[in-house]
């Protein structure tokens, strides 16, 4: 489902005279549907930047990044914005959402995108923000107002709101507590078990031990490895 082959990336420092950094070299890596993939190694060995350059927010400097059909190393624009409607969802460590859109509409989104009927697409919100502990006083507000805690869980619910055939989480049980840490390992196995290919960035050691069927250390990515 996810396939990665030969991906380098660079950055330009455009304020330092045009300098161009080698940052990734040689990626290569492979995820099935039903498995998941933990990125490891040190912070800035590159883990972010795989994530985001898989999701379309980095250019590759070359190589191939597939999901299902589509290479997003090679898309255009708009074949990303169908892929990340249909095929790749992202859960982020922050929530960003447009201010005062009530909560209950932040979290079925992702489904009226496809065309779920607005019923079907509440309901299923209705019953992430239950099972992620969310107060039923606050689903009619804008979550921009909520604790980080609580935007963390909205983030959560909306970016498993629709089944994706694929998926990218970001440290998605960080700070939260047990009750809820506990939840989203179960979306996380329920998501493996309905055929989701699903990389993810844990620093939970015992999290990552129970979802993670393998882990891949980023560091021989990097230019100096891989040369």
């Amino acid at each position: 489902m996810i396939r990665i082959e030969n991906l380098s990336k660079t950055f330009t420092l455009h304020n330092q005279g045009g300098a161009v950094i080698p940052v990734m070299r040689g990626a290569e890596l492979a995820v099935a549907r039903g498995e998941c993939v933990a990125l490891t190694g040190a912070s800035g060995a590159g883990k972010s930047t795989l994530m985001r350059m898989i999701y379309g927010n980095y250019l590759a400097a070359s190589g191939h990044i597939w999901v299902g059909e589509t290479d997003v190393a090679a898309a255009n624009p708009r074949e990303i914005l169908q892929l990340r409607r249909h095929m790749l969802g992202y859960v982020s460590q922050f929530l960003r959402v447009v201010p005062r859109v009530p909560t209950l509409d932040v979290v079925a989104e992702p489904l009226l995108a496809v065309g779920t009927p607005v019923d079907t697409a509440r309901a299923r919100a209705e019953e992430l923000l239950e099972r992620l502990n969310i107060p039923r006083t606050l689903w009619d507000l804008s979550p921009t107002t909520f604790s980080g805690g609580e935007q963390q869980r909205v983030n959560i619910a909306r970016g498993f709101a629709h089944d994706f055939p694929a998926m990218l989480l970001d440290e998605p049980t960080a700070s939260l507590d047990a009750t809820n840490r506990e939840t989203v390992l179960g979306l996380i196995e329920e998501a493996k078990a309905r055929g989701s290919a699903i990389i993810g960035i844990f620093h939970d050691e015992a999290a990552r031990d129970r979802v993670c069927d393998r882990q891949i250390d980023v560091t021989g990515f990097s230019p100096q490895v891989a040369a």
